[in-house]
C-alpha cells in the first residue's frame, strides 16, 4: 500500500471536470453503490465518512473528512480529509491520499459543470460569498467552461476578499458588497452559514446560484423565498435532503423533497434541464463519494506514493 501526500499536483483542472462530469452522468444512469455520507459530531465542527464504489472505473474506497469552521483562526484549514481505495478483487487497500486539496478541486469541479450545463449565458459576471480554498476552487473551475467576464467577492473580513484577488491573479477581481455580488448572473456561495445571507430581492431573473456551503444539517445560505422561485437541482437527493441548502426548508415546512428538479446527473445526460433563459436555477451541492473515488483515479496517474507495509 502506497500513501501518496499530495496526488493533487498533477490533476489537470479541465480534465477534473470532465471526470466529475462523467461520476455524476453515471450516479444519474445508476451505475454506482454510494449509501448517504454518515456525520459524526464533534463539540467544535464534524466528520463525514463517504463510502462509493464506481465499477466503470473499477475503483472503491472510502473518504474520511472533517469540517470545522473555526480552523481558519488556527492557522488550520477548515477541511481536511484522507481516502482509502480497495483492491475490487481482494478488498485490499493499496493506497491512501491526502484528500485536502482533491476536496477542493473535486467540488469546484462540480460547480463548474453545473455553471456549464444550467448557466443561460456563456459570458458571465461571477459573484462569489466567501472567500477562502473553495471560493477560490470555484472560480478557477468555472473559468475553465465559461468566459469570466468579472469576478466580484464578498466576505465578512474585505480583507480576505482582497486576498483572494491578489491569488488569483484576475484583470477584473475585487470586493464588493453582497447585494452587488448576488447581482451577478452567476452566483456561488461558499461559506459554513447557519443563518440566510443571501436575499430573495437580490437576486435577478436568469441567474445560477451555485449553493456550496450548506453541506450539514442547519446550514443554510440562502433565502427559502429563492428556492420557491427556482428550479433546483442537486448531486444526491437524499444528501440534499438530509444536509444539502434545502435541509432546513425542508424540515420547516417551506420546500418539499418532491419540489426538487433533478439531479445534475440527469442535466448532463439530458433528462432535465433549464426551461427558460430568465428562470432562476440552483445546484445544490453537498459532496459525493463518487467525486471523491473519480479524482482519485486520475490523481494516482504517475504519482510517485511511500510505501507503507500492510499487511
Amino acid at each position: 500500500m502506497r500513501y501518496y501526500p499530495d496526488p493533487a499536483g498533477g490533476v489537470g483542472l479541465s480534465r477534473l471536470n470532465r471526470v466529475i462530469e462523467e461520476a455524476f452522468a453515471e450516479h444519474a444512469r445508476g451505475m454506482v453503490q454510494m449509501p448517504p455520507k454518515v456525520y459524526i459530531t464533534l463539540k467544535e465542527g464534524d466528520f463525514r465518512t463517504m463510502p462509493a464504489y464506481i465499477p466503470s472505473l473499477g475503483i472503491a474506497g472510502v473518504k474520511i473528512v472533517n469540517v470545522h469552521p473555526e480552523n481558519r483562526g488556527k492557522g488550520l484549514p477548515t477541511v481536511m480529509a484522507l481516502t482509502v481505495l480497495l483492491n475490487v478483487e481482494t478488498g485490499l487497500p493499496y493506497a491512501i491520499l491526502n484528500a485536502t486539496d482533491l476536496t477542493d478541486l473535486r467540488t469546484g469541479a462540480a460547480g463548474a459543470v453545473a455553471a456549464k450545463y444550467l448557466s443561460p449565458r456563456r459570458s458571465v459576471s461571477l459573484g462569489v460569498v466567501g472567500s477562502g480554498r473553495q471560493a477560490e476552487a470555484q472560480i478557477q473551475a468555472i473559468a475553465q467552461e465559461l468566459q469570466v467576464r468579472e469576478v466580484l467577492v464578498w466576505s465578512r473580513n474585505e480583507k480576505n476578499a482582497t486576498h483572494l484577488c491578489e491569488r488569483l491573479d484576475l484583470p477584473d477581481c475585487r470586493s464588493a458588497s453582497l447585494s452587488r455580488v448576488c447581482g451577478c448572473n452567476l452566483l456561488v456561495t461558499t461559506t459554513p452559514s447557519r443563518v440566510p445571507l443571501i436575499r430573495d430581492e437580490w437576486i435577478q431573473e436568469g441567474t445560477h446560484i451555485n449553493a456550496i456551503g450548506a453541506d450539514a444539517p442547519g446550514k443554510e445560505e440562502l433565502d427559502p423565498a429563492i428556492l420557491l422561485r427556482s428550479r433546483v437541482f442537486v448531486d444526491d437527493p437524499a444528501q440534499a435532503v438530509h444536509s444539502g441548502e434545502v435541509n432546513v426548508p425542508i424540515r420547516m415546512g417551506l420546500f418539499s423533497e418532491g419540489m426538487i428538479a433533478g439531479t445534475l446527473g440527469e442535466v448532463i445526460l439530458g433528462m432535465k434541464k433549464r426551461m427558460r433563459p430568465e428562470e432562476i436555477t440552483i445546484f445544490d451541492s453537498t459532496g459525493l463519494a463518487i467525486q471523491d473515488l473519480a479524482i482519485a483515479a486520475i490523481a494516482l496517474e504517475g504519482q510517485e506514493g511511500i510505501e507503507l507495509k500492510f499487511p
